[in-house]
Order: C-alpha cells, then structure tokens, then sequence
C-alpha cells in the first residue's frame, strides 16, 4: 500500500554548486510539501550506515566517501503516492538516460554524482526518514 511519505537527500554535488534552491523549487511546484529538512554534513562513519545496505558492493567505499565529502539536505516529503511520484520526478539515475525536466536530467554530472537521492520504496522511506529524524523532530 502506498503512502504519502517519501524521503530525499540533495547531494553534495547539488549542494556544492548551489542548486538547492532550484531543486526545492521543482519539488514545491510537484506538489510535494517539505515536512522536515535539515541541512548537515555525514561523517564517514553516518554515511557507511546509511548506506549499509551497499555495504558488500564494490561501489561502497567510493559512496561512503563522496556521502561525506560535503553538505547534504535531507528532507521528508509528503504528497499522494510520494514514492513513485518523486522516483518520477528525480529521473533515472544516469542523468544521460533521465528524462527530460527530471532534476537528475537538470542537476545531476554523472551516475555517481547525481544530485539527489530517493527512497524507492515505502519502507524504506520510512527507514531512511527516521535515520535523520527523529519523531521529536516531525511536523
């Protein structure tokens, strides 16, 4: 069953070159309302659990790396079926392959280096939302 839930990081890439505003800005005029944000750095040791489920994955350490190489923004978004709409929204993963008007077509440099990240499911929505925030924090 879907939810109206979903949660995204901006990368550092994104951060760094101070797209973040444009990027809120395509989630805003989507429909989605941003019930928590907050903007932080990832310790080496933050970015190796968030991603633990890499964690046997030649990419892993790369990841950790890049996660924690500069300042993120992680949100919690709600709008009717959230998940697969912001999937939608964010594009394919290789901003070459991603459609056009997606923000990883827009923002994103590589694979890698894709702007933002997207939970791809209900669960894990929730799973990565509370990795960040916790129910004090909630709106």
């Amino acid at each position: 069953m879907a939810t109206n839930r979903t949660f995204t990081m901006i990368k550092p890439d994104a951060t760094a070159k101070n797209y973040i505003g444009g990027i809120l800005k395509m989630i805003n005029d989507a429909g989605f309302r941003i019930v928590g944000m907050k903007y932080t750095k990832l310790t080496k040791e933050q970015a190796g659990s968030f991603y633990e489920v890499h964690k046997e994955r030649p990419f892993y350490g790369e990841l950790v790396d890049y996660m924690s190489s500069g300042a993120i923004v992680a949100a919690i978004l709600e709008k009717e079926n959230a998940v697969a709409d912001f999937r939608n929204l964010i594009g394919a993963t290789d901003p070459t392959k991603a459609a056009e008007g997606t923000i990883r077509k827009i923002y994103a440099e590589s694979i890698a280096a894709n702007a933002v990240h997207g939970s791809d499911s209900d669960e894990n929505a929730a799973i990565e939302g509370n990795f960040f925030f916790s129910s004090l924090e909630r709106f």
